[in-house]
């Protein structure tokens, strides 16, 4: 009956990063997490359960997209 839980840090994602369509939510949250909470890739790809490159190739999109909409 003792079953223990794992105690995971809780991460607090803003809805609004998602208020700009033209990123794709994988894009904007590793943006987010880039950017705002300065993380690794390799952080963000253990998060997200991704490989270190699409985490890379997702914010790479992303910094484009942002540069084409200013």
């Amino acid at each position: 009956m003792g079953k223990k839980k794992d105690v995971e840090k809780v991460l607090n994602i803003p809805s609004s990063i998602f208020q700009d369509r033209s990123l794709s939510v994988l894009e904007a949250m590793v943006e987010f997490f880039k950017e705002k909470k300065e993380m690794k890739y390799s952080e963000i790809a253990r998060l997200l359960n991704r490989d270190d490159r699409t985490v890379w190739t997702a914010y790479q999109r992303a910094k484009e997209k942002r540069r084409k909409n200013e």
